[in-house]
C-alpha cells in the first residue's frame, strides 16, 4: 500500500443515518423523536430503527416480534415501495452537484472526492461538505454523517464515530494517531466474533496495538494478511474514489445490512424489493433488460454472484421474480450469514419495439405497471402490487 498522502484531505465518506426510517420520517415528521422502525410485522425483521428505538435495544435485523417485546411502544412503519431508491438518487444527485467524483456504494452510503473542485485549504473543504450536509437536510430531511480524510479507509471509519449527524475531520498526517485509540473492531472486515478472538487470544484490543507487536505475533493473529492490517492501522489506503454509473449499460442496487442476515426468506424479500425499485426506473427510462445478476457478500468481504438471462428482454417484474430464489441459492453457496446483497440488471435494450413481438397480455401488464408507477411516484404507496410489499397479517392467538 502507498504511504498516507500529506496532501489536502478531500475524500469524503457519507453514511445516511437510519436511512429507511429517515425516509419515512420525512413524510411523517410528527413521529420524529419517537421509538419507530421500518419492518414487517409477522415473520418480518427490522430493516431500520430510529436512534430512540436503538436506545431501547431494537437493532437491525432483529425479528419484529422480538423488537415489539423489548420495546412495546415501538411504532412499526411498513416498507414503502420505491421511496428509498428515489430518495437515494436525489441524495447522490446533490452530491454530484458538489463534485463529479461520486461513488455510490449502496442506497445510503458512498464516497466523494473533492480534489477536482480546487479547494485551497482544509477549512474550505470542510465548509463545502458541511454545506452539503445542511442541504441534504433542508431539501430531503435526511440526516447524514460525514467523515473527511485523505483516503477512503479513514474517511469511512470517521463517518461512523459520531452518528447521527456526525461530522469528523482527520487532517493529513494524523491518520495513525486518529485510529490508535479506537477499538480494533472499527477496522473494516473485523466483525464482533473476530474482534472477540483478537482481544482474548492475542490481546489486540485497540487499533494502535497492532503497531506495537512484532511481526511473528501479528502473523499468528492475522495470518498472511498481517501486513495489510499494519497498513490499515497506519491509516494507509490507496484505493481511488471510483464512478461506475452508466445507465445505458446496467441498473443496480445493493443493501448493506446493519447486522449479518442468514434467513433466506428475509433476504429474498429484500431482493424482490430491489427488483421492484430497479424495474420502475427501467420503465421510466423507456428501457428493457434481459439479464439479472444477484451478488452476495460475506462478513469477511468475500463475495459471489450468479446471473441468468431471459429469452427476451422485459421491463416487468413477473418474469424476474422466479429467478430470485435460484439465483440467490447459486450465489450463496457457503450458506453463511450475509453482510450485503445486490441486484444488477444488464443487457439493456430500448423499450420501443414492434408491438407484435409481445403478447397482448404482456402489453396489458406493462401498461398497468406504468400506471401504477405514476400512482406510486414520489415514494407514495398508493397501490400495493406484490405480497412482499405487505406486512403479513397477525395470526390469531
Amino acid at each position: 500500500m502507498a504511504a498516507v498522502s500529506r496532501l489536502l484531505p478531500t475524500v469524503v465518506h457519507l453514511d445516511a443515518d437510519a436511512f429507511f426510517v429517515s425516509c419515512e420520517l420525512a413524510r411523517r415528521p410528527d413521529l420524529r423523536g419517537t421509538k419507530c422502525a421500518v419492518g414487517g410485522r409477522e415473520r418480518g425483521i427490522i430493516s431500520s430503527a430510529s436512534y430512540e428505538a436503538r436506545a431501547c435495544g431494537v437493532y437491525t435485523p432483529m425479528p419484529t416480534q422480538r423488537a415489539l417485546k423489548v420495546c412495546p411502544d415501538l411504532v412499526l412503519l411498513p416498507h414503502t415501495a420505491g421511496l428509498y431508491g428515489r430518495v437515494s438518487r436525489e441524495m447522490f444527485d446533490r452530491c454530484e452537484a458538489l463534485t463529479p467524483v461520486v461513488q455510490r456504494n449502496s442506497i445510503d452510503e458512498g464516497y466523494l472526492d473533492l480534489a477536482p473542485c480546487g479547494h485551497r485549504d482544509l477549512a474550505d473543504v470542510e465548509a463545502a461538505v458541511r454545506a452539503l450536509q445542511a442541504r441534504l437536510w433542508a431539501d430531503l430531511q435526511i440526516p447524514v454523517s460525514f467523515g473527511l480524510a485523505t483516503n477512503k479507509l479513514v474517511a469511512q471509519i470517521a463517518s461512523k464515530l459520531r452518528k447521527p449527524r456526525g461530522f469528523v475531520v482527520v487532517p493529513s498526517g494524523t491518520e495513525a494517531a486518529f485510529l490508535a485509540p479506537l477499538p480494533i473492531g472499527k477496522l473494516p472486515g473485523i466483525g464482533a466474533k473476530t474482534e472477540e478472538g483478537l482481544v482474548q487470544r492475542h490481546g489486540l484490543r485497540l487499533i494502535g496495538d497492532i503497531l506495537q507487536r512484532p511481526e511473528a505475533a501479528l502473523a499468528a493473529a492475522f495470518g498472511r494478511e498481517w501486513r495489510a492490517m499494519v497498513a490499515a492501522a497506519r491509516g494507509e489506503d490507496d484505493r481511488p474514489v471510483e464512478t461506475e454509473r452508466d445507465d445505458a449499460k446496467s441498473y443496480s442496487q445493493q443493501e448493506t445490512f446493519g447486522r449479518d442476515i442468514g434467513d433466506p426468506t428475509e433476504i429474498e424479500q429484500v431482493l424482490k424489493r430491489m427488483v421492484d425499485e430497479l424495474l420502475a426506473k427501467v420503465r421510466a427510462d423507456g428501457k428493457r433488460v434481459r439479464t439479472m445478476t444477484i451478488k452476495v457478500r460475506y462478513p469477511d468481504f468475500t463475495q459471489e454472484s450468479h446471473g441468468k438471462s431471459l429469452a427476451a428482454a422485459s421491463d416487468l417484474e413477473l418474469p424476474f421474480y422466479p429467478l430470485v430464489r435460484p439465483l440467490l441459492a447459486a450465489a450463496w453457496r457457503k450458506r453463511r450469514p450475509l453482510r450485503l446483497v445486490s441486484v444488477r440488471f444488464s443487457g439493456v435494450e430500448e423499450g420501443e419495439r414492434q408491438l407484435e413481438m409481445f403478447t397482448e397480455a404482456e402489453e396489458k401488464r406493462r401498461r398497468l405497471a406504468q400506471v401504477l408507477d405514476r400512482l406510486n411516484q414520489g415514494g407514495r404507496q398508493a397501490v400495493v402490487r406484490h405480497g412482499h410489499q405487505l406486512a403479513k397479517p397477525e395470526r390469531a392467538p
